[in-house]
């Protein structure tokens, strides 16, 4: 029971991990992406400026999650 438990608690903490991960490399990916098609003069590359904030936002909102439960777990 006791080795099922704590099988269940490291394979859960390692996914966590890994989903910050990714959703911190994505926000990054999609911000680079803003930034460069902000430089643009293009209708299209307009239209890519504002509709990359449907997916910067909630990401960055989870980014400020994560960092918020690191800070509370050092402190706490």
């Amino acid at each position: 029971m006791i080795s099922t438990v704590t099988t269940t608690t490291v394979t859960t903490v390692y996914s966590v991990a890994g989903i910050s991960l990714i959703a911190t490399l994505t926000l990054l990916a999609l911000l680079v992406q803003k930034e460069l098609a902000s430089t643009g003069e293009k209708s299209w590359l307009k239209a890519l400026n504002r509709s990359l904030n449907i997916a910067i936002v909630p990401l960055l909102l989870g980014f400020a999650f994560i960092v918020a439960m690191k800070i509370f777990e050092i402190l706490g």
